[in-house]
Parts: structure tokens; C-alpha cells; sequence
């Protein structure tokens, strides 16, 4: 029996110290591997706030601030409104007039005093003021205004004036910094940060005639009071004037703001200077921008380009021979994926400039050398047109007759064209654009210019003008004089 439990005990023992051994060998062999089990099973954990993996830290903006600062100027206006009730002429009632006040940015783009601002800043405006950043005061004048790209031109008397270089709105990349310089809420002098989140952006602002809509989109905090201020790049050169917001109520900044891009406002601007208004010019066609759905639909293999649904007849793009259905790919070899591509291209060049332009036709590439030529189908630049003097220097309006084809076109039997306004136009103040055939002043035909005038000069009190766009689109408007 001794013996039977002297082997038992051996070999209990013997299985012990093998499987120490074992234990042992493995612990050895297992020694590095036991953090990488515990880790797998507890992953790490990074904050939001993390800077390593971001690199915000070496961005610096103090450089573009100190340059844009002192060019960004405080814009305040006062615009003469009526309170305007139709039913109340009728009864013999006056309409009430009142002033009223409000306020913007602008940018002072040369040292002899000429500052971009937008449209609607001063539309209207029978008095403008501009405080620099230094606190110095001046009396402002308009050069003209361009509605149709939001952008307006203003002149002060003064020299050696601090300014902002052009940059280009070409080279600017989403995901880019850029800095929005201003004065939002009366707050002069301010300055937010942001990135580039988008370009091409169109529908934008409505109720416009024959709008040009390309706008740079960005995160930068824009509010009331930025209209006109100065979008700039960490170099400080401008790339865009601010514009407008989308806001869901309230007026205020929700996360998305607008820029006119800067190649479309240097144009506007030598356009001012040079001739007092815009030369703008058309290429003659119809687009249509292409989706997944659309090319599907009308067998284009390509989403790339711009569709061409119409020509105008006696157009650029009808004598140049562009046919209905190409696909516009690129204008001077620059891209063009969308209709606000496009005419942000188109609106950098005047009537009778010759651009290239590269389609695809039937699966085929051409390419195309195109004279642009103005709404009117001319190559003949407009020279700005002096204001009508009847009665006028409250109206700030300069007419025309209409052509008769025109008349046709529209279907309308007779009018007379708005061809200029004045920022302190009573015009303006109600709303009219330029390129308005007014029909009838106070229900009364107007056949041509002089009927017009001596409407206009007999009236006081409400106005209530009727006509039509040369879009087909009819409106009336009413005011006081």
C-alpha cells in the first residue's frame, strides 16, 4: 500500500511540475503580447479637441487682418421711403413719405477713393456717408450700380487711401481659409474666420432681371451690416464682396454665407469707371444644367457640361453655330459644369469679344470661336446714358424708345425703356430695375419718351407704373413723388 501511494504522490507531483513548466514556457512566450490583448480590448480614446490631428495650430490670420482692416469702410445711408396706398388716390389720400436710415460695409479697391460695395447697400440712397477705419468721415457719390451682380461703385475725395489688392477667384479651392471683414450689427472693424465651402452658387437671391449668380459660399460668420465687406484669403487679397446670408428667420447668420467672386467685381468695376455702366455680354443660348436623370433621359454619356435647350435667334451662339442639344464643356479652356459656371465666365468679357468655347456634339468634341454680343444681339458697347432732366431729378431716370421688334416679342403694343437709374432714384427705391418697358404711368398708354416726360412732369403725389421685363415677366409699382 506504501508503495501503490509513494507512485501516486510521484506522479501527481511529476504532472504538477510539468504543467508549471508549461505555464511557465508559455508566460515566456506570451510576455509581449499580453498590452497588445489588453489594448485590443480597451481602444484608445481622443478628444474633439485634439490638436495633433488637425495642424489649425500653424494657420495664422493676423497677417490678412492688419492688411484688410483699414480698406474695409462703414457705409451708412438715408433713403427717402413712401408709405403707398393705391385705393388711397383714389379717395384723394397723400401718401407718407419718411426717411429712413441703414447701414453696410464697403472696400476701398484704389488709393485715389473708389469703394465696392453692394447694389443694395445704397439703391436708393439720396445720401451716402463712409467712416474709414481711422474714423474719418466723407460724403460719398455713386459711380453706378450693376443689380444685376449685386455690386455698386462709389467715389469719395480723397488720395493716398489705404486699399485691398485684387486676388483670384479662379484659384480659390473648397476647404480653403478665408476671413470676412466688416461691420455686422453696427460693429465696425470685425472680423470672422472661415472655410470656402462651396462655388458656383446660384438661386441665391430672387426678383432680380437677368441676374448673374456665381457666388463663393463660405462658413465665415456674415451678418447684417457685412453687405459689401470684403472676403479675403490668408494673403489678404480680396477674392469676394460679401453679400447675403441664408437665414430661416430673423435675418441672422445660421451657418451659410454668400460672396460675389472677385473676378466678376473687377470687371463691374472697370466697366464704371470707363463707361458709367456695365457692358455685359451674351452668348445666346438657353442651358440647362445636366443630371444623372436629365442624361439618362436625353442620351448623354457624360454629366460634365452645360446643356444647350435653345438659341437665340440672331445670337452669338446661333452665328457662331452652336446647335440645340450640344453640351458646352469649357469657355477659354476654364471648365463649366453648371449654367452659374458658365455665366460667371460670360460676365468677365463685353459685346464684341471673341472667346473660345469647347462641345461635345454626337459623342464628339468641338470647338468653337464665338463673338459675344449684348441683350440686344449688338456688338456695339453701351455708352452711359445721361439722365432724363423733366421732373427727373427726383426720378433719376433715363428712357428710350423701344424697338418695335422688341414690342413684338413681348406682345405688347407700346412702351418706353428704363436704360439708366440713379442710385437715389424714386425708380430705384420702389424696386424697378433697368431694362423695364414701362406700358402705362397712372393707367395712361405711354407711346414713346416725350408722353413719358410730360406725365412724369405733370404728377405729383402716388405714381403707379405698369409694363414688363424684356423676360416676359409683367410687374407694377407704385411710389410718391
Amino acid at each position: 500500500m506504501k508503495k501503490i501511494v509513494s507512485s501516486i504522490f510521484v506522479v501527481f507531483m511529476g504532472g504538477v511540475a510539468a504543467l508549471g513548466a508549461v505555464y511557465a514556457f508559455n508566460s515566456y512566450e506570451n510576455s509581449g503580447k499580453q498590452e497588445l490583448v489588453i489594448a485590443s480590448k480597451t481602444p484608445p480614446v481622443h478628444f474633439t479637441n485634439y490638436s495633433a490631428a488637425t495642424g489649425i495650430g500653424n494657420t495664422d490670420f493676423t497677417m490678412a487682418a492688419e492688411k484688410s482692416l483699414n480698406a474695409v469702410v462703414y457705409i451708412t445711408t438715408k433713403t427717402d421711403q413712401t408709405s403707398y396706398d393705391p385705393f388711397a388716390q383714389i379717395f384723394g389720400g397723400t401718401p407718407q413719405t419718411y426717411v429712413q436710415q441703414a447701414s453696410g460695409s464697403g472696400v476701398i479697391v484704389s488709393k485715389d477713393g473708389y469703394i465696392v460695395t453692394n447694389h443694395h447697400v445704397v439703391s436708393g440712397a439720396k445720401e451716402i456717408e463712409v467712416t474709414l477705419n481711422d474714423k474719418r468721415n466723407y460724403k460719398a457719390e455713386v459711380v453706378g450700380t450693376d443689380p444685376a451682380t449685386e455690386v455698386a461703385l462709389l467715389k469719395i475725395k480723397e488720395n493716398d487711401l489705404p486699399y485691398i489688392t485684387y486676388g483670384n477667384s479662379d484659384q480659390i479651392k473648397i476647404g480653403e481659409w478665408v476671413l470676412a471683414v466688416g461691420n455686422p450689427f453696427n460693429l465696425e472693424s470685425t472680423v470672422t474666420a472661415g472655410i470656402i465651402s462651396a462655388k458656383g452658387r446660384n438661386h441665391i437671391i430672387n426678383g432680380k432681371n437677368n441676374p448673374i449668380e456665381s457666388f463663393i459660399q463660405t462658413d465665415a460668420a456674415v451678418n447684417p451690416g457685412n453687405s459689401g465687406g470684403a472676403l479675403v484669403n490668408t494673403n489678404g487679397d480680396l477674392i469676394g464682396i460679401n453679400t447675403a446670408i441664408v437665414s430661416n428667420g430673423g435675418g441672422s447668420y445660421v451657418g451659410y454665407s454668400f460672396a460675389v467672386p472677385v473676378n466678376i467685381v473687377k470687371k463691374v468695376v472697370g466697366d464704371l469707371i470707363e463707361f458709367g455702366t456695365v457692358q455685359r455680354a451674351y452668348i445666346g443660348v438657353s442651358l440647362m444644367d445636366i443630371n444623372a436623370k436629365f442624361a439618362k433621359e436625353n442620351n448623354i454619356k457624360n454629366l460634365k457640361g452645360v446643356y444647350v435647350s435653345r438659341l437665340v435667334e440672331g445670337g452669338s451662339g446661333e452665328a457662331a453655330g452652336i446647335q440645340s442639344g450640344d453640351v458646352i464643356t469649357a469657355i477659354q479652356d476654364a471648365p463649366v459644369n453648371s449654367v452659374s459656371e458658365l455665366h460667371e465666365q460670360i460676365a468677365r468679357y463685353r459685346p464684341g469679344d471673341k472667346i473660345d468655347l469647347s462641345l461635345v456634339r454626337n459623342d464628339k468634341e468641338v470647338n468653337l470661336s464665338l463673338t459675344l454680343k449684348s441683350l440686344e444681339n449688338t456688338t456695339s458697347l453701351v455708352k452711359k446714358t445721361e439722365v432724363v432732366s423733366t421732373n427727373m431729378s427726383k426720378l433719376g431716370v433715363a428712357l428710350a424708345e423701344v424697338d418695335n421688334n422688341e414690342l413684338a416679342k413681348l406682345k405688347v403694343a407700346n412702351g418706353v425703356k428704363i436704360t439708366a437709374l440713379s442710385a437715389n432714384s424714386k425708380f430705384t427705391g420702389a424696386g424697378i430695375k433697368e431694362g423695364f418697358i414701362i406700358t402705362s404711368i397712372n393707367k395712361r398708354k405711354i407711346g414713346n419718351v416725350k408722353e413719358a416726360q410730360a406725365i412724369l412732369g405733370q404728377t405729383s403725389g402716388g405714381v403707379l407704373v405698369e409694363g414688363i421685363y424684356p423676360n416676359g415677366t409683367k410687374a407694377y409699382y407704385g411710389f410718391g413723388l
